[in-house]
């Protein structure tokens, strides 16, 4: 596929296989997705690859617990239209994914947030390039749990970017609407 059709073909996917992501494949994902563009060449993203089912349950039930806690204590936070799905104990924030790499960075750069989704980004254009699915899982960075943290090998130094929930698509959704790009000025 050419770029334009991978652009194309990107989805957020909430709908997997059960069907596990091989390790040497999420591994060839995860050094593409280090090519991306990053200030200074500081390269300040590490990566968690979670396998393991229970672990992921772990983590969505940790999250779920945490943003619930937040919309207790304030009402009006933007996530307190996501109650409900919070409050379904069957629901995973991971969407059931057979894997999820968490994209870490090093807390203090400047330009940390921007340079770990420009990884991310990569990440799911290669992910999708293979005919994998991906979802940015921002629900799933909700992590506080000092003991979970440190089974997922969370550096004391470093936040939680970007987790992706990756796996075989069972559904691939259209592509939402677009609106045209607005051009603020031209000047020529």
């Amino acid at each position: 596929m050419n770029f334009v059709e991978l652009l194309k073909l990107r989805r957020s996917i909430r709908n997997y296989k059960d069907q596990p992501v091989q390790e040497e494949v999420i591994m060839e994902i995860i050094k593409e997705s280090t090519l991306s563009p990053n200030a200074g060449n500081e390269q300040p993203w590490e990566f968690v690859i979670v396998n393991n089912k229970k672990m992921l349950k772990r983590m969505s039930d940790e999250s779920k617990k945490n943003i619930l806690n937040r919309i207790n204590a304030n009402p009006k936070d933007y996530a307190g239209r996501y109650r409900g799905m919070l409050e379904n104990d069957s629901y995973n924030v991971y969407y059931d994914a057979p894997c999820a790499v968490i994209v870490l960075g090093r807390s203090g750069l400047k330009n940390l947030f921007v340079d770990c989704a420009l990884a991310a980004s990569y990440f799911m254009m290669a992910a999708t390039s293979r005919g994998l699915g991906t979802c940015w899982v921002n629900l799933g960075a909700e992590i506080r749990d000092p003991e979970l943290i440190k089974e997922l090998g969370v550096p004391e130094n470093s936040k939680i970017v970007a987790p992706i929930a990756l796996g075989y698509p069972a559904k691939i959704p259209a592509a939402p609407n677009r609106k045209e790009p607005k051009i603020a000025r031209i000047i020529t």
